[in-house]
């Protein structure tokens, strides 16, 4: 089996994947903010490191996964005070819903995961350390700021320049600072915050900035220096490069190996985020589609690249899952175990060692599908569901995914006297030269999942995709 190798923001390249023990792999991945339920972007992110914990535990590492939950925030106390409850109460329902999210979409838990409002003694213990190095400084509104022209390699994560970083970008102005740029370790307590929102210090009560909790958390149970750390696209900065200055700042190690980042989910090409009004919550897609569906949309586009949201690719996901439990519904696997030795495993094994390549992997499965409808090959019937098993597909049985996907599809479906009635409006749209309604009525057919062909002599076919 070829070695594993990761794209490494951080070199900015795929490099071999060593660990700093051999056997063993100790990961952290930046977690939830709970506060609200998890939308389409934070299930992305579960599944995408779901799938590389599942991946190196299944080449024979020893992993450590840590996904911590952030669970003091200025939102968290904002939404507390809103809705009239304490803060505890609040993140307690939303880890609560985030935990049965995951569950519905097949994402096995961490090893460890802590809450952030746990390790606050950590966090000012490394706090105090990043004073006595020279690092942080208490500012006159009581705040403790983090000094970053005194990290010399700030940027090397981000390829940010200090140089070139415009002052105020990402920070709000406070004259209080040293630098407009530096960033806050400790927040001192305001006369209004709730209870549960501050905590004692030598800085005086206070809560911690939000990057000083992965710094704490991620040293305190992986050690200083470890060998992988994930998150979203959009943590590489601030968040992942602040982390890097206090945590090599405070022990003055390199503090991880590899940097691993899942790209943004898009709606018409634009970030899905409130803002624009294109937010989704992970039960808002569930109340449509099936969770194993939801699941393989996110698997079949590689991590690293943008992942299109809509119903017409959810649709798309949903017909070529049922194409693959249509390989298993008449071919019961054996009961072997799985055979790397084969081609299909060969593939998948090399594509998955290829920076993750699930995409690639998955396309292994079809061709394997392919294979067992044409054999009707028990043991390839068992290569297919255990190399999905691997993937978090395929663990259902089959009839009842088929019958359900069967149901779903045709729920969602426009009858074939609609979609006549749509083709014969975009036609009278063509005589009268209004091409723009003639090319709506195509998109919204496409969007319902029904592609026209313009034939010659003026007919239009149409198939469902």
């Amino acid at each position: 089996m070829e070695s594993l190798r990761i794209y490494n923001t951080l070199a900015r390249d795929k490099q071999v994947f060593v660990p700093r023990q051999p056997g063993e792999v100790r990961m952290y991945v930046c977690g939830i903010t709970v506060y609200d339920y998890c939308h389409v972007g934070h299930a992305r992110m579960l599944v995408v490191f779901d799938l590389v914990q599942r991946w190196l535990r299944a080449i024979g590492y020893r992993v450590t996964y840590v996904r911590n939950i952030t669970d003091i925030d200025d939102k968290i106390i904002r939404r507390a005070v809103e809705n009239g409850e304490t803060i505890k109460s609040l993140t307690d329902r939303f880890i609560a819903a985030m935990h049965e999210d995951e569950d519905a979409l097949g994402i096995q838990r961490p090893d460890i995961e802590p809450r952030a409002t746990h390790f606050i003694p950590q966090m000012l213990g490394m706090i105090e350390t990043l004073e006595a190095n020279g690092y942080a400084y208490q500012a006159n509104d009581g705040d403790v700021n983090y000094s970053v022209r005194k990290f010399a390699n700030y940027g090397k994560l981000s390829g940010k320049s200090l140089d070139d970083l415009r002052a105020g970008e990402r920070v709000a102005a406070n004259d209080a600072k040293e630098d407009p740029l530096d960033f806050v370790l400790w927040k001192r307590a305001k006369p209004e915050d709730p209870e549960g929102a501050s905590w004692d210090s030598k800085y005086g009560a206070g809560r911690p900035g939000w990057h000083i909790e992965c710094s704490a958390m991620g040293c305190t149970l992986l050690g200083d220096h470890f060998d992988i750390h994930g998150g979203g696209q959009d943590l590489q900065f601030p968040h992942h490069e602040n982390e890097i200055a206090q945590s090599e700042g405070a022990t003055g190690q390199t503090f991880v190996n590899y940097w691993i980042h899942n790209g943004f989910v898009q709606v018409d090409n634009e970030k899905m985020s409130k803002s624009l009004g294109n937010f989704f919550t992970i039960r808002d897609v569930l109340e449509q589609y099936d969770a194993e569906v939801v699941r393989f949309f996110i698997v079949r586009t590689h991590y690293r690249s943008p992942l299109n949201y809509s119903d017409v690719h959810l649709d798309d996901a949903r017909a070529a899952l049922t194409r693959l439990y249509t390989a298993l519904k008449d071919v019961a696997p054996d009961a072997a175990a799985l055979d790397w030795s084969e081609p299909h495993a060969q593939r998948f094994a090399a594509a998955m060692n290829d920076d993750f390549n699930t995409s690639l992997a998955v396309s292994v499965l079809f061709e394997l599908a392919g294979e067992v409808n044409r054999t009707r090959d028990a043991a390839l019937a068992r290569q297919l569901k255990q190399l999905a098993g691997l993937l978090g597909l395929l663990g259902r049985e089959p009839r009842a995914f088929l019958q359900q996907a069967a149901g779903a599809a045709q729920e969602g479906a426009l009858a074939a006297d609609e979609i006549e009635a749509r083709i014969a409006a975009r036609g009278a749209a063509k005589r009268a030269k209004d091409y723009a309604e003639a090319d709506r009525i195509r998109a919204e057919l496409l969007e319902a999942g029904v592609a026209l062909e313009d034939k010659p002599g003026g007919s239009t076919e149409w198939r469902r995709v």
